[in-house]
Protein backbone atom coordinates (compact mmCIF):
# COMPACT_ATOMS: atom_id res chain seq x y z
CA UNK A 1 0.00 0.00 0.00
CA UNK A 2 1.35 3.52 -1.17
CA UNK A 3 0.36 6.10 1.14
CA UNK A 4 0.71 10.11 0.57
CA UNK A 5 1.26 11.68 3.67
CA UNK A 6 2.67 15.42 4.71
CA UNK A 7 6.43 14.81 6.32
CA UNK A 8 7.60 17.98 6.54
CA UNK A 9 10.91 17.73 8.70
CA UNK A 10 13.09 14.51 10.50
CA UNK A 11 10.60 14.89 13.98
CA UNK A 12 8.02 13.90 11.73
CA UNK A 13 10.24 11.20 10.11
CA UNK A 14 11.37 10.05 13.37
CA UNK A 15 8.06 9.91 14.77
CA UNK A 16 6.22 8.05 11.56
CA UNK A 17 8.96 5.39 11.47
CA UNK A 18 8.11 4.74 15.46
CA UNK A 19 4.94 4.09 14.82
CA UNK A 20 4.96 2.05 11.81
CA UNK A 21 7.50 0.07 13.98
CA UNK A 22 5.03 0.00 16.57
CA UNK A 23 1.85 -1.65 14.15
CA UNK A 24 2.52 -5.72 14.03
CA UNK A 25 0.65 -6.06 11.34
CA UNK A 26 3.30 -3.83 8.77
CA UNK A 27 6.04 -6.43 7.55
CA UNK A 28 8.35 -3.55 5.40
CA UNK A 29 7.99 -0.09 5.16
CA UNK A 30 10.12 2.45 3.09
CA UNK A 31 9.65 5.93 3.88
CA UNK A 32 10.63 8.79 0.55
CA UNK A 33 10.43 12.09 2.44
CA UNK A 34 11.02 14.08 -0.58
CA UNK A 35 7.86 12.47 -2.71
CA UNK A 36 5.99 12.40 1.08
CA UNK A 37 5.15 9.09 0.34
CA UNK A 38 5.14 5.95 2.51
CA UNK A 39 4.85 2.03 1.58
CA UNK A 40 3.86 -0.50 3.62
CA UNK A 41 3.61 -4.16 3.16
CA UNK A 42 2.33 -6.60 5.52
CA UNK A 43 -1.49 -8.41 5.90
CA UNK A 44 -3.56 -5.44 6.78
CA UNK A 45 -6.70 -3.91 5.92
CA UNK A 46 -5.32 -0.53 4.08
CA UNK A 47 -8.17 1.90 5.72
CA UNK A 48 -7.69 0.63 9.26
CA UNK A 49 -3.58 1.61 8.89
CA UNK A 50 -4.81 4.87 7.66
CA UNK A 51 -7.03 5.56 10.25
CA UNK A 52 -4.30 4.56 12.98
CA UNK A 53 -1.67 6.57 11.11
CA UNK A 54 -4.00 9.94 11.17
CA UNK A 55 -4.80 9.85 14.31
CA UNK A 56 -1.52 9.28 15.90
CA UNK A 57 -0.08 11.87 13.67
CA UNK A 58 -2.70 14.68 13.16
CA UNK A 59 -1.80 14.59 9.71
CA UNK A 60 -3.97 14.02 6.86
CA UNK A 61 -3.16 10.53 5.29
CA UNK A 62 -4.47 9.84 1.67
CA UNK A 63 -4.61 6.52 0.43
CA UNK A 64 -2.28 6.16 -3.32
CA UNK A 65 -2.61 2.59 -4.52
CA UNK A 66 -3.62 -0.88 -3.06
CA UNK A 67 -1.86 -3.97 -3.91
CA UNK A 68 -3.32 -7.30 -2.89
CA UNK A 69 -1.10 -10.23 -3.14
CA UNK A 70 -2.64 -14.10 -3.25
CA UNK A 71 -2.87 -15.55 -0.08
CA UNK A 72 -2.03 -19.20 -1.36
CA UNK A 73 -2.69 -21.57 0.82
CA UNK A 74 -5.39 -18.91 2.55
CA UNK A 75 -7.65 -19.19 -0.83
CA UNK A 76 -7.11 -22.79 -1.59
CA UNK A 77 -8.54 -23.82 2.52
CA UNK A 78 -11.23 -21.38 2.40
CA UNK A 79 -12.37 -22.99 -1.28
CA UNK A 80 -11.63 -26.76 0.39
CA UNK A 81 -12.28 -26.95 3.78
CA UNK A 82 -11.91 -30.57 3.59
CA UNK A 83 -8.60 -30.73 2.12
CA UNK A 84 -9.75 -34.21 0.38
CA UNK A 85 -8.54 -32.51 -3.41
CA UNK A 86 -12.23 -32.83 -4.66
Amino acid sequence: MVLRLNIDCNACCRKLRRIILNMKEIETHLIEKQHYRVSLCGRFRPSDIAIKIRKKMKRRVEILEVQEFGGGDYDQTEQNPNGDGS
